[in-house]
């Protein structure tokens, strides 16, 4: 008999026999979630940016994130290695390198790479820090400085996924996009989470490293640009006045409203918010970036109008001293008028070549700016509760780069394997010197912090325990760190 002939014949208790099982699995469900057993897609409260409390009392309560894209050179900033100076142009052993994969160094033929730098101790903890960082070598009893950071990638896209957003893959939301979750928003007139990008070669990844990946778009960063004008299409087209954008935002809030009504989709909330959060900031955006009534003093400490050095040509960019000037000060203001996580980028410190004069221009450019914060913050009060980040995706090789073409070896290749960062305020044990590496910087020797470890930490600080702090989407509870990470109760004051 024919599938079609078994069909026809086939009776109601057949049919009954054979489809009990979906819709007794469906009304199974149906009584899991009533009592609690199973979970729903999660669901948002009306306002996606209401404030809400963490798991338990914060330390932090916003967060300064300097994300600087492309690998800082850690044995030339913060980890210094005199090893590298008496092995200069020497091979590092076999059994140190391994396997290990590189995006462009040809390791049968790489030879250790010394440095100019020079360290010294600094503060009452006696941290040591490069000369290259004058000026931030002045707060480093402020600062917890991790020397023993890993990660899984070593090349620059899933490494920025992976610092940013936990994970090597699109989609998933940013670090700011979780706080804002699971914080909300405490201003009414401007964004939970903004992004400034200084120009720059511009990030690979582009703005899914502040991106809210599967959780609504309200949590997403906005990205505020250089100018009097920080928000595309936030200013009124000539003939439209105030009254008018009202009366336009109330009736297309009322269709959006009554679309919620009859499909529910989440993201028609965040559209209804963002709308109105715009309309907002008609007239909060441009009294942020107004730095007018700030104190010459206050200008002059960030280094606003600084003269930018000539150099012949920078992966960093030029022209971007002011503008990195301005960020951090724009940073500070936004934090005093509510807003929950800024995130400061610059691109790039990616030096496979010309180390020496480009990594010295791009110190020059954020070591005064990113210091004057840090005091800032401090002499009113908001470091206390606030946390500054200084970070990037991984580190360099202690391996000069040798690529098939160059004539000479001036730079280091991607090195996923130990690299440093630091953390200041919001929380953190100030003059700390955590983790140590080998020799060379190759290897963590003491203390490993995983990417996912440090989220867990930011996370704690913020009264989250990073296990809990979830979202469910297509029938799973994501997070941050997924199915790793450790606080690092090392870390904490």
């Amino acid at each position: 008999m024919s599938p079609f002939d078994q069909l026809l014949t086939r009776t109601r208790r057949d049919f009954l026999a054979t489809s009990s099982c979906g819709l007794g699995t469906l009304a199974l469900a149906s009584l899991f979630q009533q009592d609690g057993l199973l979970a729903q897609e999660s669901a948002l409260p009306a306002d996606p940016l209401a404030t809400r409390k963490p798991h338990f009392a914060p330390k932090a309560e916003r967060c300064i994130f300097i994300f600087l894209e492309g690998g800082p050179s850690q044995m030339d900033l913060f980890d210094p290695k005199p090893m590298l100076n008496k092995h200069d142009g020497q091979p590092l052993p076999d059994s140190l390198v391994g396997d290990q994969k590189f995006a462009f160094l040809q390791k049968d033929t790489a030879t250790v790479m010394g440095t100019k730098r020079v360290f010294k101790k600094h503060g009452q903890c006696g941290m040591e820090m490069s000369d290259l960082l004058p000026h931030l070598s002045t707060c480093v009893d402020d600062i917890a400085l991790i020397r023993s950071m890993h990660t899984t990638q070593f090349n620059h896209l899933p490494g920025q996924l992976m610092l940013n957003c936990g994970a090597p893959l699109l989609g998933r939301p940013s670090v700011g996009s979780w706080l804002t979750y699971g914080l909300g928003n405490t201003t009414q007139d401007l964004p939970s989470y903004v992004v400034m990008v200084s120009k720059g070669r511009g990030l690979p990844g582009g703005s899914s490293t502040w991106s809210s990946g599967f959780l609504p778009s309200s949590y997403s960063g906005v990205m505020f640009r250089n100018g009097a004008s920080p928000v595309l299409n936030l200013e009124n087209p000539a003939g439209i006045s105030a009254d008018m954008q009202a009366a336009s935002l109330t009736a297309l809030n009322d269709l959006n409203r009554l679309q919620h009504k009859h499909i529910g989709d989440p993201e028609i909330t965040s559209r209804i918010n963002s709308y109105e959060l715009a309309f907002r900031m008609q007239s909060a955006a441009p009294e942020l970036v107004d730095l007018s009534g700030e104190s010459q003093a206050t200008l002059d400490a960030y280094g606003i109008n600084r003269v930018e050095p000539p150099i012949k040509s920078n992966l960093g960019g030029i022209g971007n001293f002011q503008i990195f000037s301005r960020h951090c000060l724009q940073a500070r203001r936004m934090i005093e008028r509510g807003v929950r996580f800024v995130n400061i980028i610059h691109a790039s410190w990616d030096h496979h070549s010309n180390l020496d004069s480009q990594l010295a221009h791009n110190c020059l450019m954020v070591d005064q700016p990113i210091t004057a914060l840090l005091k800032d913050l401090k002499q009113r009060g908001l470091l206390d509760t606030t946390l500054v980040v200084w970070g990037s995706e991984f580190g360099r090789t202690a391996l000069g780069e040798n690529r098939p073409g160059n004539k000479s070896i001036t730079g280091r290749d991607h090195h996923p394997g130990a690299f440093s960062l630091w953390m200041a305020g919001g929380g953190v044990k100030g003059g700390l010197t955590y983790g140590e590496t080998d020799d060379f910087a190759w290897h963590v020797a003491r203390d490993p912090v995983s990417v996912h470890d440090f989220h867990a930490t930011i996370l704690h600080l913020f009264g989250f325990d990073h296990k809990r702090l979830t979202y469910r989407f297509q029938g799973r509870d994501f997070r941050l760190t997924d199915v790793h990470g450790n606080l690092v109760p090392g870390l904490l004051a």
